[in-house]
């Protein structure tokens, strides 16, 4: 059996921020973006202009990992905090481990600074803004 799995971000109300954020941070490149408002209209369930230019599904590439993104439907719950699933980046060299953390850590809280440990020259923790959580790992001492 084959099986490929990607992070799926669900994001209240600013899945375009968190995107164009990633793709920024981690050298990605957008591949596609559909709002709600892409879809054809229902009449028994009527959008408004707010919720029309929501992001339904969104597609980063970064390297060869899919990264995912929606923005909550309103009226739906959404829990912000989600440490149960962390992303760890496995960046080959110290500079890229630097310039990713830096960009995840704007506007976000530094869990653990980047500093050498006994299975890496270079590791960290930090959660972004949108409440994700990244631990940047460089490979291997």
């Amino acid at each position: 059996m084959s099986i490929r799995l990607n992070p799926y971000f669900v994001i209240n109300g600013h899945s375009r921020e968190a995107l164009y954020f990633y793709e920024k941070a981690l050298r990605g490149s957008v591949v596609g973006i559909m709002t709600f408002g892409d879809l054809p209209e229902d009449p028994n369930h009527p959008l408004t202009d707010e919720m029309k230019a929501l992001v339904m599904h969104a597609h980063l590439k970064v390297g060869d990992a899919d990264l995912m993104f929606s923005d909550t439907f309103p009226g739906t719950s959404h829990q912000a905090d989600g440490d149960t699933v962390q992303i760890a980046i496995h960046p080959t060299e110290e500079s890229d481990a630097r310039e990713i953390f830096a960009a995840l850590g704007d506007g976000g809280q530094v869990f653990m600074p980047l500093q050498k440990t006994d299975w890496s020259p270079l590791y960290g923790i930090v959660k972004d803004k949108f409440g994700v959580t990244f631990q940047i790992n460089v490979a291997g001492v």
